[in-house]
């Protein structure tokens, strides 16, 4: 849930290199169902079958999650087909996650190291190629690509997994844990415990003597067990678990009165690995602990302190902030005007997203175009429509996400960072 900007993953001496080849023993068809809890309360289900083709294997997985967020439960369904290669490594996909008013479907096809996807709507498709630097693998099938590897306690392997709705590839590293025996669907199993970590999240999973997953144990107290079809499928009251966005908060220890009327804040940070965050640059300062943010001075003086071509990529449209979308390039002229200053631009674009985007929660990949079709979000929303309008504008644009102080907690937050002669955080 908490999106961070992060620096390169790092490998640790003692991980394994992962060699692509087919399982040790074909896989034979495969139909299991998963209850997902939060705090032991049934919020949600996974349906995941595996049949073998001529060329490997097809997966269909389909997830249904009744989520909390801000005091609004909604249902979000997200289903995935895919064709695998005999060593489980990704061939084809077609990803869907459908809540509420947002929908989001992509389909993407591998070759080489090159992956083809095709996305947006009916009315505006659009196609990609993205580079990968090893063969894909997508989340739902990792774990059985570790069938018939042998590994042993200590062992630890890299997988790269490709993520549909982010449409980028991350290293997902897992680590051996060791073998416990635990209970599943009233009988003892015995079990091979894996430490998962994905970009510094870390959750933990359970696979029997076949290495199927019995049991995982990820953030935010959620849990995924292995259960029978009428189990899965029964028990979801209306309710949903605890609220995410306050489970996912930290505790700032002390009480701030007037937040808004702070030009300065420094906070110690302890219990944390900051190397993999972005704590130093622009606004913010971090040394020995201490992470100091100073609040920018507004108007400011438009001198450009960096290249055109330091700031082009910023410009440039991207899968999910459509700049060049004529929806989008029409309102923004509506807006602003061509004498307007860069600043009075943004001020303009700003008012009239605060006027005309509803403030709520919603539960899907943040999408600028469909932000605007549908004029509701929360702040991921807010965040990629703004990009995008700033670029439409001629305006260098990017979204960062992190923290911000609220009632005495820090909460997940999202915002922009626009170039008016420096860059500026909106």
């Amino acid at each position: 849930m908490l999106a961070i900007r992060l620096d390169v993953f790092s490998r640790p001496d003692h991980i394994l290199p992962w060699q692509s080849t087919p399982v040790a023993k074909p896989l034979r068809n495969e139909d299991h169902w998963m209850a997902i809890t939060q705090a032991k309360r049934k919020i949600g289900y996974s349906h995941r079958s595996l049949t073998t083709t001529e060329k490997g294997y097809r997966l269909e997985e389909s997830v249904l999650m009744r989520i909390n967020t801000m005091g609004v439960v909604q249902d979000i369904r997200m289903k995935t087909q895919s064709d695998l290669h005999a060593d489980m490594s990704l061939s084809a996909f077609n990803f869907d996650l459908q809540s509420h008013l947002f929908r989001f479907s992509v389909h993407g096809v591998i070759k080489g190291k090159e992956a083809t996807i095709h996305y947006g709507t009916p009315t505006a498709p659009r196609k990609m190629v993205l580079p990968l630097p090893e063969a894909p693998h997508l989340s739902n099938s990792m774990f059985d690509s570790l069938r018939g590897k042998n590994l042993k306690t200590g062992d630890e392997v890299v997988i790269y997994v490709f993520d549909p709705a982010s449409m980028g590839q991350r290293p997902v590293s897992m680590k051996v844990m060791g073998e416990e025996t635990i209970t599943v669907m009233g009988r003892e199993r015995k079990a091979m415990k894996l430490d998962v970590d994905f970009m510094g999240a870390r959750q933990f999973a359970w696979l029997g003597e076949e290495s199927d997953v019995l049991r995982e144990e990820g953030l935010l107290g959620m849990t995924l067990e292995r259960v029978t079809k009428e189990e899965a499928l029964g028990g979801l009251t209306l309710m949903a678990g605890a609220d995410l966005t306050e489970v996912a908060s930290i505790d700032a220890n002390m009480t701030i009165d007037d937040p808004d009327a702070l030009t300065k804040m420094t906070i110690r940070l302890t219990n944390i690995d900051t190397k993999p965050l972005f704590l130093n640059g622009g606004r913010q300062h971090f040394k020995r602990n201490l992470l100091t943010i100073e609040k920018e001075n507004w108007p400011v003086v438009e001198v450009k302190k960096e290249s055109a071509e330091e700031i082009a990529e910023f410009l440039k449209p991207s899968p999910f902030i459509q700049s060049d979308d004529p929806l989008i390039v029409r309102q923004v002229k509506k807006i602003i005007s061509t004498r307007d200053s860069d600043a009075v631009k943004v001020k303009k674009i700003m008012d009239w997203l605060y006027r005309n985007i509803e403030k709520r929660p919603v539960l899907s990949v943040p999408n600028a175009t469909e932000t605007l079709e549908n004029r509701v979000g929360d702040c991921n929303e807010h965040a990629v429509l703004l990009a995008a309008m700033a670029r439409a504008a001629g305006i260098p644009a990017q979204i960062e996400a992190g923290l911000v102080y609220q009632r005495g907690r820090f909460y997940y937050h999202a915002w922009n960072v626009l170039y008016l002669g420096e860059w500026i955080t909106a």
